[in-house]
């Protein structure tokens, strides 16, 4: 399951009460189990929440809703990530300034296949930590995300970019997702409100110490081409930055797991641009963009080379 030069540029990912009783997350969906099994042993994920080769981690660890919430602060916004960019032919205006945002929407998570890569404003994706993915909000800033479900709220730094999905609005971190119960049912209707740093955070939960820091391995560069063979492609998105266009890459992995023809990151002047295919006729990738409009809302531009 992300998480896209003046009109163009863009930092992505490559592609968010009281306390109550937690169902414990699965290391595999999709098995139906019955009753709480002993130890380690976790019940069953409904489809949903991830895509294809995403999901929880193999090795989760115990007490996940003893995590704190994000604390909000200040913090010098990302510039890179401020900039408009192009995803599917829709274009995005990133906010520049921490201000206020209300909005009404689904919520779904990104788990163990990004967990380690770069985000929009460089640092590596923790899936256990309280962070989320936004198409529009500045990097990093902070919002209080709340399920109207079952009221829950839990408080996520914003420091990635996506989902671009049409009917989604926020991509949360394993652990948000898991704090608000929405690992279960995969997605669920949430309120997201920015939080300037000053106000008032508190959200009547235990707040334990935080557990000690994660070490993650570095993300590898990504891998840029210079030319691709003659065919007919799907242009995904165009990025000033190479790093930027690659998180959007991985985003994409997730998001469109169907898709049987790899994604190039290719580099063309200043910009680089993510296509899919070849394609052997125009026909073959038109129906393509036909299910990604279907999938996601946004059609893809068709190129020829």
């Amino acid at each position: 399951m992300k998480r896209l030069v003046p009109a163009l540029s863009l930092l992505l990912l490559a592609a968010c009460g009281t306390t109550p009783e937690y169902d414990t997350p699965t290391r595999k969906p999709d098995v139906a189990v019955n009753k709480p099994a002993p130890a380690k042993t976790r019940p069953a994920i409904k489809g949903g929440g991830y895509y294809k080769d995403d999901g929880p981690a193999d090795d989760i660890p115990e007490n996940l809703e003893l995590t704190p919430d994000a604390e909000p602060r200040w913090e010098p916004l990302h510039k890179p990530a401020l900039r408009p960019y192009e995803v599917f032919g829709k274009r995005y205006v990133p906010n520049t300034s921490v201000s206020p945002y209300k909005a009404r929407g689904i919520a779904s998570w990104y788990g163990r296949k990004f967990h380690g890569q770069k985000t929009s404003i460089g640092e590596p994706y923790d899936m256990f930590a309280m962070t989320a993915a936004h198409p529009t909000l500045a990097l990093p800033s902070y919002v209080r995300v709340t399920h109207l479900q079952n009221g829950r709220s839990v408080v996520v730094r914003v420091i990635d970019r996506g989902p671009f999905h049409a009917d989604r609005i926020i991509d949360l971190s394993y652990t948000a997702a898991y704090k608000l119960g929405l690992i279960q049912g995969g997605s669920g209707q949430v309120e997201v409100e920015a939080i300037l740093p000053g106000e008032a955070t508190a959200i009547a939960s235990a707040q334990p110490v935080p557990p000690p820091a994660r070490t993650l391995p570095p993300p590898p560069p990504p891998v840029v081409e210079k030319a691709l063979p003659a065919g007919v492609y799907l242009q995904l998105g165009a990025f000033s930055n190479a790093d930027n266009a690659d998180n959007f890459r991985l985003h994409i992995t997730r998001e469109l797991d169907w898709l049987n023809e790899p994604v190039h990151l290719l580099k063309a002047g200043e910009l680089h641009r993510l296509q899919v295919g070849p394609y052997p006729t125009r026909l073959a990738a038109e129906t393509v963009v036909e299910r990604i409009r279907a999938s996601l809302g946004v059609k893809p531009s068709i190129v020829i080379r």
